[in-house]
């Protein structure tokens, strides 16, 4: 049995994959923390050798794993693997490659979208899984048998599961489509990129150039603290009232306790800094607020993107896919505004790759007049051209 990261990672490249699962702790921290790292490896006899790796222990060294899970040639299986692959990234210091998430794989499938790693195993292979420690404390050291043996229950049968799905996406001819989705997660990085956070503050467009030097300022002084005291950063300042400070601007703090959303420890604790980081904010070139706005929805575009909706879940069954892989309501909602104005194609994700094949050419003669929707035999909607 391979017991150092370097064995695994030689055992990984032999094989051709890898199954990998996390245990990890968000609560009151700035960032969740990597506890566990649960592996399995192809044993060569069509079952798993799993391996729980504790990256809280002296003895770990994860760069030979982070290299294989950055290797294009090798097959990293997940389930639900947006977090994970985001933490991995953070923590392990390279992208993951190649993923092949079995929860995206099975809504190809023809099961519903998101459907949980339990439920999944139980309909591809009849196996139960005992849920009896999925939320204890993983940071705690010594961990007891009852979470390392939960830990290890959820890999066992990930390889198992990806290989059932790819055959019955194979057979569907869909397994191309699966592994276009997971590309995806090649992308996900879960650092915070504070032009992003600035960007999505509330009302932060209706704050002069001034006020938003100074949101900006507020913005990088509340990371720095919520960082440095590995604390989440809503404990630190919420977005409201840093917007609201920002378009006051207070000199003092007496000035400070005067706003809002701001508690008395907060003010004793933090007040002083965020008077500082207010100054330094004034000190600050004004931030214009860039670009254009985005068109905002009318009221007349509700009908059509339900009719919209009805001819995406129409051949969404049709196909047996998750309707949540073809298309969202924004996705809709930007659909039917570019119509209307007479634009271009929007950049949405239903109008391109396999999503345009499938519904996205339909959709579009759809609010061009080129097709009709009606009720037919067995109340089933039909689509016609028109």
């Amino acid at each position: 049995m391979p017991r150092s990261t370097a064995d695994i990672a030689a055992r990984a490249r032999e094989t051709g994959r890898l199954g990998i699962d996390t245990e990890f702790m968000g609560e009151g921290r700035y960032q969740p923390l990597l506890c566990l790292a649960q592996i399995a490896l192809d044993d060569g006899e069509g079952g798993a050798e799993v391996i729980v790796l504790d990256p809280l222990t002296d003895e770990y060294d994860p760069a030979p794993l982070a290299d294989v899970l950055a290797d294009p040639e090798i097959e990293i299986v997940l389930h639900a693997a947006r977090q994970d692959v985001a933490l991995l990234r953070r923590d392990w210091g390279l992208p993951v490659r190649n993923v092949f998430d079995t929860q995206v794989a099975a809504g190809f499938a023809g099961m519903r979208a998101q459907l949980g790693y339990e439920p999944l195993l139980k309909e591809m292979l009849g196996v139960r899984l005992r849920k009896s420690a999925s939320f204890t404390r993983w940071d705690d050291r010594p961990l007891t048998e009852e979470q390392l043996g939960y830990a290890r229950e959820d890999v066992l049968h990930l390889l198992q599961l990806a290989t059932a799905l790819q055959d019955r996406l194979t057979d569907l001819g869909r397994l191309e489509w699966a592994r276009e989705e997971c590309r995806a997660f090649e992308e996900i990085d879960d650092r915070r990129d504070l032009d992003v956070v600035f960007g999505k503050l509330p009302r932060v467009n209706s704050l002069d150039p001034n006020q938003r030097a100074v949101a900006r300022e507020l913005v990088e002084w509340r990371e720095d603290a919520a960082r440095s005291g590995d604390r989440p950063v809503s404990s630190i300042l919420h977005d409201a009232a840093l917007v609201e400070i920002a378009k006051r601007r207070p000199q003092s703090v007496d000035r400070l306790r005067q706003i809002r959303g701001l508690n008395d420890a907060t003010l004793h604790r933090r007040g002083k800094s965020i008077v500082e980081a207010v100054a330094r904010g004034r000190e600050r070139e004004g931030i214009p607020v860039e670009g254009t706005r985005p068109s905002q929805p009318d009221a007349e575009d509700a009908p059509l993107i339900a009719l919209g909706e009805a001819l995406v879940r129409t051949r969404a069954m049709e196909s047996e896919l998750a309707y949540e892989l073809i298309a969202a309501r924004a996705d809709l909602q930007k659909i039917v505004t570019a119509v209307r104005e007479g634009a271009g194609e929007p950049d949405v994700r239903t109008l391109q790759g396999w999503r345009r094949e499938v519904v996205g050419t339909e959709l579009l003669e759809l609010l061009d007049g080129r097709r009709a929707l009606r009720v037919g035999p067995g109340h089933r909607l039909q689509i016609e051209s028109d």
